[in-house]
């Protein structure tokens, strides 16, 4: 039996290197025993396709409106971005047209739902990303290392970052590695001017995805100190690197690591993220120390990041469809 084809389609592909793209080819690799998928920037009237799943309701909202014109009893899956949730269903035209042709919508951690018009939710599922574990590595107990992943953006918030860096000293420490292209040639500049001024803190550009991985997994601690996120792709492959997590208290990171969880600080605290990373710090090799219980909140959320979980919950939303 010929199997159903599926058209995922991504605003962002294999160049942008980002949560988008990582996403959307994982959900390619999950489904292809059981669809004929492609991974498109756009779907255009006239292509082939049985069902549709977009990211990102404002940025393909054309795919959304031309699949639902073209075949308006075929399935329509929309997947909501931070941006989607937290900025553009509140005031964009196109993101709201397209909630409201999409036949399902996901999220991608617990608090989305709560983002959406409360009419909108029972069309809503929650899929959590997923990744591989990854041994937890020995680390020193000389001083901390604390990585930042994401691109120079304003949504990434890296002025927390930068700040942070300039509250510590030099000989506390406490050193920091910054991972993320500059696509705001600004957050680049600045970036380079922490650099020069605090030795502690090294801004690395954009890296491989596997060089990057391998550096969340030698540091002591992930920094995530976005001001809008949907579900961000690096908190679960902190987690399934057995690395602990500082994030600000929105509701994409709180979506992920759990309400209780003992890492937030307020968004664009950055003395308060400087508390929390010399806490860290102080408990470097201490069982009972701030990092160890954090890694222990972590370890408690990684089935959640299960691949055969993630799996099982897009089968079951296209079976709902089908």
């Amino acid at each position: 039996m010929k199997k159903p084809s599926l058209s995922v389609v991504t605003p962002a592909l294999a160049d942008a290197n980002n949560g988008n793209w990582q996403t959307a080819r994982r959900w390619a690799r999950l489904l292809s025993g059981h669809y004929r998928v492609r991974v498109v920037r756009e779907w255009l009237p006239g292509e082939e396709g049985d069902l549709l799943l977009a990211l990102h309701a404002r940025r393909s909202a054309p795919s959304v409106a031309a699949w639902a014109k073209a075949h308006p009893d075929r399935p329509l899956v929309l997947a909501l971005t931070g941006t989607d949730l937290y900025r553009d269903i509140a005031t964009d035209a196109n993101a709201q047209r397209s909630l409201a042709l999409a036949h399902r919508l996901v999220v991608l951690q617990e608090q989305g739902p709560l983002a959406l018009p409360e009419a909108l939710r029972n069309k809503c599922r929650v899929v959590f990303q997923s990744g591989t574990p990854r041994q937890t590595l020995a680390k020193t107990t000389t001083h901390l290392r604390a990585v930042m992943v994401g691109h120079l953006r304003d949504e990434k918030w890296p002025q927390t970052l930068f700040e942070a860096a300039r509250l510590l000293r030099p000989d506390e420490g406490i050193r920091i590695d910054h991972i993320g292209a500059a696509l705001d040639p600004a957050l680049g500049e600045a970036a380079q001017a922490t650099a020069r001024a605090c030795p502690h803190y090294r801004w690395l550009g954009g890296l491989p995805h596997a060089a990057t991985r391998a550096r969340i997994q030698r540091a002591h601690v992930l920094v995530h100190t976005s001001r809008m996120e949907g579900g961000a792709h690096v908190l679960m492959e902190a987690v399934l690197c057995g690395t602990p997590v500082l994030a600000s208290n929105i509701g994409g990171n709180m979506g992920m690591l759990g309400a209780g969880y003992g890492g937030y600080f307020a968004p664009g605290d950055a003395p308060a993220l400087v508390q929390a990373l010399r806490d860290c710090r102080a408990g470097l090799g201490d069982p009972a120390g701030r990092l160890a219980t954090l890694q222990a909140q972590c370890e408690a959320r990684a089935p959640l990041f299960d691949r055969r979980t993630e799996q099982a919950a897009l089968l079951a939303l296209l079976h709902e469809l089908r």
